[in-house]
């Protein structure tokens, strides 16, 4: 301390040292206060002086070119900082930053431009705390500051802690060439603050610059250190809301705090802390159906007290507290006690920030929709579930569908606890976290709303898109985000992009996000006219590219384009016949169209396409032929589709397990037939009765390499198939169906014709009834 000048060495984000910041002021009364902090800030200080502006909070600096080059000050309530703030604030004292300038961080630097506030390498709290003979330097810190209580002399606290520091500094532990110059700014702004006529200065700053803040070395001195530094970066700065569970990583001034919910705690509770503290853990653990009452917090105090005293602790901490919640609250359970370190001892306190404070356009009208779409922001997580067909929550969807697009995770899409397959219905999780202030400022190049913004920026990754997937993905996302203005361009590239692609593959991933977006049009009221005709054109190539593709693919190929033929199999049962984008639907299933199209259209081109797949034997080998996998699933998709019977799926079944057949082509095929359901081996004993003769018959020597695809293939099957089909085989003889099973001549077929038009209804679908059934009454 000098005469005019009162160095306060303190912890960033400590409680104990807030309280004794607060009695200093009040003891050294300035008449100008400064502060380790950023000097861009200066001009949001008065901010603090309302109700507005609710810690935790930080500060946000970015470059004005480049937002991604960014820099947060965090301060709680508990921050020495934020109680330096508000002191000066309310009494109308002029109060500055003192740092080193953030723009100074953001420009090109000697190996140091990541424009955050650093602490030294070596912790200094961890060299005193080992000094001490402690293992532990939180607990350490705990015991010297945070549980003691300022005295009558409010200054001498920082008196002992400068020349603890002072000891360090001597031997050189913990300096860098950084930490030389943001202490020479801050020299210059304490000298600048005399010259300007203060009399009594306060300096609230680091416990580690204390020293060099004390020695002032000479003006030259500094002004030929501070001439190094990097240029400086035009740089706004704004206030934003930040966490507890934010500040308990490691961001700004380069530490975390453990226990910010704690802290809090310490900070705001007169008194004895830790009664208290253990009746709200009580209070959460009862809200969570755990069986706590008076009589578990009374015992609970007790034995924090008691361990206390027997590991020579001035006041219970945090160590003693959750260890008498885990022994006597939680009875010895890990998980309830997990709860009350997440709920409690981190929290999910979120800060807030008044409207008067800066912001870019975007982050605006974010905020006014958040308002009107009655969403505010919250770091806890919570679900949200959305029907589309209120206008409501048919605007949140597009919110929260444009900020995906930005690079803002707000809401996630989650898996809803209602059952149900309509389009109408969207299920998300939201979670608020404070690194979203940089994307939005990010963002705010492509524009000032937020669907400007999203429009943009979808134009943007369209024209950089290198993959017909990712275009497809981008087309999807316009529909569900409601951007009409870009969805011309992105089809635009979307066209071009496909006219080019000739990688079936690639086709094949593209179809099903075009597909996905058709059915959003009904709910949404998107025109899907150009989406159907892309779509079309995508199936129609890929119905005549896919079997010269399949061919001479390995093992790990063929079970990829299995999973693309299946997708788009589901795609195209979504498109036709008579789908939004079937070229045919005008024909009906009546007969051809007048340019000679399949009856059915596309879905018929694509069974046409199965056939010719199913029939494309291995001739020379596997690296001419198609693999068993993608032929045995062409099988199958068709016998599902009712456009093969059991009969001809049989015989190529026999063909496939002859002694003509390599056993692991015909593993593959077996692979491919049965993936997505076995039930079919319970209904047609012959099927399971040619595979159990075949199993059998495989010889020994290649038995071992079948067994992987065959166990593979039997663990992707239902459980209650597994054991029925084991229970069969068991029973045996096989090729017969069970007693009591229905015979096919034991169908109803008047019973099932009456049943037709109320399933096509429910489907949504054009009934096929056969023509000698449509005279009937049913």
């Amino acid at each position: 301390m000098t005469a005019d000048v009162a160095l306060l060495g303190i912890r960033h984000h400590g409680p104990g040292s807030a309280r004794a910041v607060a009695a200093a002021l009040e003891q050294w009364r300035p008449d100008a206060v400064l502060i380790e902090g950023p000097p861009e800030a200066d001009g949001l200080l008065h901010l603090a002086a309302g109700t507005g502006l609710v810690p935790p909070v930080a500060l946000l600096a970015h470059a004005v070119d480049d937002p991604a080059k960014a820099a947060f000050w965090p301060y709680a309530e508990f921050s020495p900082e934020w109680v330096a703030i508000r002191h000066a604030v309310e009494r109308e004292l002029p109060v500055r930053f003192i740092d080193l300038p953030a723009g100074h961080g953001f420009g090109p630097a000697d190996g140091e431009a990541d424009g955050e506030p650093e602490e030294p390498a070596a912790d200094p709290l961890a060299l005193l705390a080992e000094a001490a003979g402690h293992d532990d330097p939180e607990r350490w810190w705990e015991d010297v500051v945070e549980h003691r209580a300022p005295g009558a002399d409010a200054l001498a606290p920082f008196a002992a802690v400068a020349e603890a520091m002072a000891a360090l500094r001597a031997e050189g532990l913990g300096e860098s060439r950084r930490d030389a110059l943001r202490e020479a700014y801050m020299r210059q702004q304490v000298r600048a603050a005399r010259r300007a006529g203060h009399g009594r200065i306060a300096v609230v700053c680091g416990a580690f610059h204390v020293p060099a803040l004390a020695a002032a070395p000479s003006v030259a001195h500094d002004r030929a250190l501070l001439a190094g530094l990097p240029r400086k970066v035009r740089t706004e700065v704004t206030w934003v809301p930040w966490t507890h569970r934010r500040l308990s990583q490691a961001a700004g001034y380069g530490a975390g705090v453990r226990s910010p919910g704690w802290y809090h705690h310490l900070f705001t509770t007169e008194g004895d802390p830790v009664p208290r503290w253990l009746t709200r853990a009580a209070e959460l653990l009862r809200a969570e159906d755990h069986p706590v009452s008076s009589a578990h917090v009374i015992e609970a105090v007790r034995l924090a007290e008691a361990l206390a005293v027997m590991r020579g602790r001035p006041l219970a901490g945090l160590t003693e507290t959750l260890d008498a919640v885990r022994a006597v609250l939680c009875e010895g359970s890990d998980v309830a006690l997990e709860l009350v370190r997440d709920r409690l001892v981190v929290g999910d306190a979120l800060g807030e920030v008044p409207d008067t404070a800066p912001a870019v356009p975007l982050q605006r009208d974010l905020t006014r929709l958040q308002r009107s779409l009655r969403l505010k922001p919250a770091a806890e997580p919570k679900d949200l579930d959305l029907d589309l067909r209120k206008d409501t929550d048919a605007a949140r969807s597009r919110l929260l569908h444009r900020l995906r697009l930005l690079g803002v995770d707000w809401g996630v899409p989650a898996r809803s606890a209602v059952n149900s397959t309509g389009t109408f219905r969207e299920s998300w999780r939201l979670c608020w976290q404070p690194e979203f202030a940089v994307r939005i400022a990010e963002a705010a190049q492509w524009g000032t709303t937020v669907e400007e913004a999203a429009t943009g920026k979808a134009v943007g990754t369209a024209r950089a898109a290198a993959e017909l997937a990712e275009l497809t993905g981008l087309v999807e996302t316009c529909l569900l985000a409601g951007l009409p203005g870009a969805l011309p361009a992105v089809m635009r590239v979307l066209a071009d992009c496909a006219a080019l692609d000739t990688d079936v593959a690639h086709l094949a991933g593209a179809l099903p996000a075009l597909v996905r977006a058709l059915r959003y049009g009904d709910v949404r009221g998107t025109d899907h006219g150009a989406l159907g005709a892309v779509a079309a054109g995508l199936a129609d190539r890929i119905c005549v590219g896919l079997p010269p593709a399949c061919v001479g693919l390995d093992a790990e190929s063929a079970a990829a384009m299995r999973v693309r033929i299946d997708e788009v199999h589901g795609a195209i049962g979504l498109l036709g016949p008579g789908g939004p984008a079937d070229p045919d639907a005008a024909d009906g299933p009546g007969g051809p169209g007048p340019d000679g199209r399949s009856p059915d259209g596309l879905a018929g081109r694509w069974a046409a396409t199965l056939r010719g797949l199913a029939r494309r034997e291995p001739s020379a080998g596997p690296a001419t032929g198609v693999p068993g996998l993608l032929r045995g699933r062409a099988v199958r998709l068709l016998l599902d589709d009712g456009r093969l019977d059991s009969d001809e799926a049989g015989r190529r079944l026999r063909l496939v397990l002859s002694a003509a057949s390599a056993p692991l082509d015909a593993a593959g095929w077996i692979e491919g037939f049965l993936t997505g359901g076995g039930a079919l081996l319970l209904h047609d004993p012959r099927l399971l009765a040619l595979l159990d003769a075949w199993v059998s018959g495989v010889p020994a020597g290649v038995f071992t390499d079948v067994l992987p695809l065959l166990r593979r293939t039997f663990a992707g099957l239902e459980a209650g198939v597994r054991t029925t089909i084991g229970g069969r085989v068991a029973a045996g003889p096989l090729g017969e169906a069970p007693a009591g099973a229905d015979q096919p001549g034991e169908l109803d077929r008047g019973r099932a014709d009456a049943a037709v038009p109320v399933v096509a209804l429910l489907l949504g679908v054009r009934p096929r009834i056969p023509r000698q059934a449509a005279g009937r009454t049913t």
